[in-house]
């Protein structure tokens, strides 16, 4: 276990790979969403949207197999069943002549895509722990956001001299890739004293075990609410700058704007939180988080339509902003108090956020037709309950600080 050691560049980047395929099958394809509709003969783009959450759907079911297999039989074989998983989905989803295949193909892709996302941060927690974790986390994804950045130009460009298939060909490209790299630069993290023989009960045991964690649990729920509103953004983010502004070829540049911002609060976070620690940052820009959509709703509650472009962005470059200093370290707390159970801990919380945070994207992005005020009432509402819960956090943490 590694506190204060510096760490490899590499290491770094690999992790942040592992992750990024999953940012790559989501926000590659968002410039496609309607030459595939056309394709599969799905012209309305609210059914479209469940091509972006329900990939979410497999990725909370997947990491409920996946953490516990890791913790009995060793962190990378998970990883290569993973991206085995994830070929099939990508090859149901080229197939696919409907919607309804579509999507089971993308639930597939999601399922696979859970190893890696899974093992990255299992292993992370098998090397690190605590703020110096969450410093780890932020460098990680720091790289990770380079990909929502780059992955919507890229599927337009794929669009325009290709078609949308080639999209799926370069995901798998680059998974295979990535699958070299674990296994010929990463050495197995979990040591063989920390195994946990693989049994019907051992989900159940690792539950009864994380339960007992009150900040685990806590914190599990306000990454799924925060998830939940983050990826109504992803889903429905086309509708509104396509369809709702008419902004077609500049939508992939705007995505990437946005996530730009993301990425720089991530790196900035990376920095701050061995000063200020994990706690202070993720509090503070929750509380931004939920203000600044509160004010935008409070705006234009009444409006018809959205307001001009510039002001939306600037809600939106400040709502995103933000997120850099929540993901990482909400995670991150999480994780902390359950290293001894780290792949199981990490299945279920990702699970747990994942399948609140797919029904509150769903049940929001249906309002979505002709404003985005929808977006902003979700995230005024899921970041004030957040925002209740982490004070209820604070609270117990504090009293556990003072008993120990």
């Amino acid at each position: 276990m590694q506190e204060n050691q510096s760490v490899k560049l590499e290491f770094i980047c690999l992790m942040a790979s592992l992750m990024s395929i999953v940012a790559l099958a989501i926000d590659a394809i968002l410039p496609a969403m309607t030459s595939i509709g056309i394709s599969i003969n799905s012209l309305d783009s609210n059914n479209n949207q469940l091509l972006i959450t329900m990939i979410f759907l497999g990725l909370g079911f997947g990491q409920l197999l996946f953490g516990p297999l890791s913790d009995s039989f060793g962190r990378k074989p998970i990883v290569y069943i993973g991206f085995s998983i994830f070929t099939i989905g990508s090859i149901v989803c080229v197939l696919s002549h409907s919607l309804e295949v579509m999507v089971l193909g993308r639930i597939l892709q999601g399922i696979g895509l859970a190893a890696p996302r899974t093992i990255a941060i299992a292993v992370i927690r098998d090397m690190y722990k605590g703020d110096y974790m969450a410093k780890i986390m932020s460098f990680v994804t720091t790289f990770f956001i380079l990909v929502p950045v780059i992955a919507p130009v890229m599927g337009k460009f794929i669009l325009n001299h290709y078609d949308w298939k080639g999209i799926f060909y370069v995901q798998l490209i680059m998974a295979f890739l990535v699958s070299i790299w674990f296994w010929k630069r990463q050495p197995e993290t979990l040591k063989p004293e920390y195994k946990i023989k693989f049994s019907r009960h051992v989900f159940l045991d690792g539950l009864r075990e994380l339960i007992k964690h009150k900040e685990t649990m806590g914190f599990t729920v306000i990454s799924g609410f925060i998830s939940g509103a983050f990826i109504v953004y992803l889903s429905a983010s086309q509708v509104i700058f396509e369809t709702q502004y008419g902004l077609i070829e500049e939508f992939p540049y705007i995505f990437a704007g946005l996530a730009a911002g993301v990425g720089l609060s991530t790196f900035l976070n990376g920095s701050f939180v061995m000063r200020l620690g994990m706690w202070r940052l993720s509090y503070f820009a929750i509380i931004v988080f939920s203000v600044n959509a509160l004010l935008y709703v409070s705006l234009f509650w009444n409006a018809t339509t959205n307001p001009s472009l510039a002001i939306i962005l600037v809600f939106m470059a400040i709502q995103f902003f933000t997120i850099g200093f929540i993901f990482g370290n909400l995670r991150a707390i999480a994780m902390e108090p359950i290293g001894h159970i780290a792949g199981i801990g990490a299945a279920i919380t990702g699970f747990v956020s994942t399948i609140m945070a797919v029904p509150i994207a769903n049940f929001i992005g249906s309002f979505i037709h002709d404003t985005a005020l929808p977006l902003f009432i979700g995230f005024t509402v899921f970041g004030s309950l957040s925002f209740l819960i982490f004070i209820r956090m604070r609270v117990i943490h504090k009293r556990e600080e003072i008993q120990a």
